[in-house]
């Protein structure tokens, strides 16, 4: 009997020491070629990028996957304790591998036939997700349970749990809690109730068979589930269970704001970042980019650019139909043009089929709804012509010439009216509850421009642009992602002269200087040419004051004034003032031939508003990783320039430009407010650069491809209504404030036909700016005597410059 129990004995220890063995063998066999699980400790997912506006609005995300990074001090506390009565009840109490859960989930799948638990701790999802590829073998169990409990012992349970509260995918591209409650309820993870917090716990199992925007009954369900097992746990107590489960849930999606504010400037944000950090931080790193972005200007400049546009494209004529449909084609076309009713707005564009046409009006429809577009809303429709102007050709008064039908048109949304004919009143209509019902519409003839334009707006204090506009739409069929403020280069034709006779003020010349308007003859020997430059208007206007050349933009006499520089001079001063281009080294320089971008003659005229320093234009002012880590902060690049008295001049007679030359426009804001318009041959390219010292504004409009514009499509036309539409919307939030004159300046009352001090006999009189010193000394004897103070406008030397 002895016998038998030791032989008993030496088998049972045997089969012990074999099954150690075994299970150490397993265990090494398992473990041999474990990842390295302390890299979930430097927990670095793919985050969203995030830029805000100086205003602290999102202006955009950029990211891979959703997923906004919050710590558990962020969350509702309720949020954790769904997602553990959920998925792991137990969390708190197990070190990473749950064995209760294993063996309760094992046997209710034997029950049923099939797999309907799972046994696997949230530490175990974690390791799966991060470490471990989705094979399905015993061996990557086993490595996950290994590397479960390491982990285990090494983070804290609230750090685990906040790596998967981060991590999950939830359905619907949002990846953490944050992201889904964003994308499910509008809300972030501080603001959710039990109930939004039950339902996002319940999707990690299955999110597309629990989405509740496609499948609410079964979200419902799960949701009930989850508060069932909260209740069970103590977490919630009976009232806020019942709560809970009456709720009625609302979903709602939070607005993503990319690319519809400022997508220009967005654009313009993503590319530096990418240039600086690359392409995987900028989508996956979860950077805080904070910009100089101001909303207000932003879209006070957005509109500002599609209002001028549209009526530049609608200067130049009618260019005919979308599409001309045949009968057939019109069921066709009404069916796929619907358009929610919420957005059926005044001023809203839509495609429309005309139906009939008589010589008042024409009938359209537009989904289900029929509308009037009367031949007032066409009188603008002649066939464009570049050599005529709209004034040299009558307005369209049939509209039997303009449409027919089956033809497909762009409409704007102008009134629309009940069945009785009242009309309807939109300011009391609530998009989100109230319908239109049987209405029709009045709606007016549109058409989109080909025609391109750029506008940019700095605060010359600090260099930050506070909006950037670069074309007309960005996104769309019709969109183009080209910046026309940063990537164009373009001739900036007379805007550039401010530079010339800034330059002439440090050369011995002041604004009271006379030079000759006469025709100009320029032979390019290395061309072989003759260039034969003319003002606008064609003709010549003799002596003429250097005040008023630049006010009138006289082509001649700033020729004349640069040959008597130097092209050198005039060169040196653009780049000095920051313009970064290649300057041709012959006269037509003068004349603005130096293709430029809007954004580098914004920081150029920074130049005359600061008072003699310019500064750098900055769209980012500092950026931030995802755990708050500074990782870039601006500062105003500021280099001197000009001498504080050549500015205060140069802004002195560019308040003459806006009072009394071709930027009259922008007198409209009873502002001291300075400008330049600039237009190149044959009105290929229109300018507008104007400024205060609080606010730098230049507007560029030209087809991308070099043509012309049309008969008087100058900057004063094209361009300033833009300048001015945008600084009338943003205007009122600065105070009152004049260009401050600095030491060394001093005012004299000048005679127009001599530029000598103003006598008694003078008929005109201009009040100018002088460097102290050089002031004229004689006094106008009222007969036309010609100058002869600062070299330049003596009888002799006139006569010279003629010939």
């Amino acid at each position: 009997m002895k016998k038998v129990y030791k032989i008993l004995l030496i088998v049972t220890l045997a089969m012990g020491i074999l099954g150690v063995g075994s299970m150490a063998g397993l265990y090494f066999w398992a473990a041999s070629d474990l990842p390295g699980f302390k890299n979930i400790t430097d927990y670095n997912p793919p985050l969203v990028t995030t830029v805000y506006s100086r205003n602290h609005k999102v202006l955009g995300y950029f990211y891979k996957e959703k997923r906004f990074l919050v710590r558990m001090d962020e969350m509702n506390q309720f949020l954790p304790k769904a997602f553990l009565a959920a998925e792991d009840a137990s969390f708190y109490q197990h070190d990473g591998v749950d064995f209760t859960a294993i063996s309760r989930a094992f046997v209710a799948n034997m029950k049923s036939g099939a797999k309907t638990q799972g046994g696997s701790t949230i530490t175990q999802q974690i390791i799966k997700r991060l470490l471990l590829t989705p094979e399905k073998s015993y061996k990557r169990k086993l490595k996950e349970a290994i590397l479960a409990f390491r982990l285990e012992h090494y983070l804290e349970k609230d750090e685990i749990l906040t790596i998967y509260l981060n991590q999950i995918y939830l359905g619907a591209g949002a990846y953490g809690v944050e992201a889904a409650a964003r994308t499910y309820f509008g809300k972030h993870v501080d603001q959710l109730s039990i109930a939004e917090c039950a339902l996002l716990a319940g999707l990690p199992q299955a999110p597309s068979r629990y989405d509740p925007l496609r499948h609410p009954e079964r979200a419902k369900a799960r949701q009930l589930y989850v508060l069932g097992q909260m209740y069970e746990h103590n977490w919630i107590s009976r009232d806020e269970y019942n709560k809970a489960v009456e709720e009625q849930l609302v979903y709602k999606s939070m607005e993503d704001p990319s690319w519809k504010h400022g997508p220009y400037f967005l654009e313009e944000v993503r590319r530096w970042l990418i240039d600086k950090y690359g392409e995987e931080t900028v989508y996956k790193g979860g950077l805080n980019v904070y910009t100089s972005c101001d909303m207000k200007h932003q879209d006070a400049a957005t509109e500002a650019v599609k209002d001028g546009l549209e009526a530049s494209t609608r200067r130049r004529g009618w260019r005919g139909p979308l599409l001309e449909l045949k009968p057939a084609e019109y069921a066709g076309f009404l069916a796929s043009e619907i358009i929610p009713e919420p957005e059926l707005r005044p001023g809203k564009w839509v495609k429309v089929l005309v139906t009939k046409v008589s010589k008042k009006e024409a009938a359209v429809k537009f989904g289900k709804y029929a509308a009037t577009m009367p031949v007032t809303s066409m009188k603008w429709c002649r066939t464009p012509d570049v050599k005529k102007a709209p004034e040299d050709v009558r307005p369209k008064k049939d509209a039997t010439k303009i449409l027919k039908k089956g033809d497909v048109v762009w409409a704007r949304l102008d009134k629309a009216f009940f069945k009785d004919g009242s009309e309807v009143n939109f300011n009391q209509v609530d998009p989100d509850t109230d319908t239109l019902g049987d209405v029709s519409w009045a709606v007016s003839l549109m058409q989109k421009p080909v025609v391109q334009g750029a506008l940019v707006s700095m605060d010359p204090k600090t260099g930050d642009v506070l909006a950037m506009v670069g074309g007309y739409t960005f996104g769309g069929s019709q969109g183009s992602q080209f910046n026309r403020a940063t990537q164009a280069k373009r001739q900036p034709g007379s805007a550039f002269k401010p530079i010339v006779y800034s330059t002439a003020m440090d050369n011995g010349f002041t604004p009271a200087s006379i030079m000759m308007d006469a025709p100009f003859v320029y032979t390019d020997m290395e061309a072989g040419k003759l260039w034969k430059p003319q003002n606008f208007e064609g003709v010549f206007y003799g002596p003429t004051l250097l005040r008023t050349a630049l006010v009138k933009s006289r082509n001649l006499v700033t020729i004349r004034l640069a040959r008597k520089m130097s092209i050198d001079k005039i060169i040196q001063r653009a780049k000095d003032m920051g313009l970064e281009t290649e300057f041709p080294r012959d006269l037509s320089v003068a004349l603005g031939s130096a293709s430029v971008t809007l954004l580098n003659m914004v920081e150029a005229y920074s130049t005359f508003a600061r008072g003699g320093s310019r500064v750098k234009a900055r769209l980012v002012l500092s950026v931030n990783s995802a755990w708050g880590e500074l990782l870039y902060d601006s500062k105003p690049e500021i280099v001197d320039a000009i001498s504080p008295q050549t500015a205060y001049i140069m802004c002195n007679l560019m308040k003459e430009v806006v009072q009394h030359g071709t930027g009259w426009r922008a007198k409209v804001l009873r502002r001291p407010v300075a400008g330049k318009t600039g237009t190149t041959n044959n009105e290929q390219d229109a300018w507008y650069m104007g400024y205060s010292p609080y606010l730098v504004t230049g507007v560029f409009v030209g087809f991308d491809q070099l043509t012309p514009m049309g008969k008087w499509e100058t900057g004063s036309r094209a361009a300033s209504p833009l300048w001015v539409s945008y600084r009338k919307k943003v205007e009122k939030d600065y105070p009152y404030e004049d260009f401050p004159q600095p030491d060394g300046v001093v005012m004299a009352k000048i005679d127009a036909a001599s530029g000598l001090l103003a006598g008694p006999g003078s008929s005109k009189t201009f009040f100018l700016p002088f460097k102290e010193g050089t002031q004229p000394t004689r006094t106008a004897s009222g007969s036309g005597e010609d100058g002869g103070d600062g070299g330049s406008g003596s009888s002799e030397d006139l006569f010279k410059q003629t010939f």
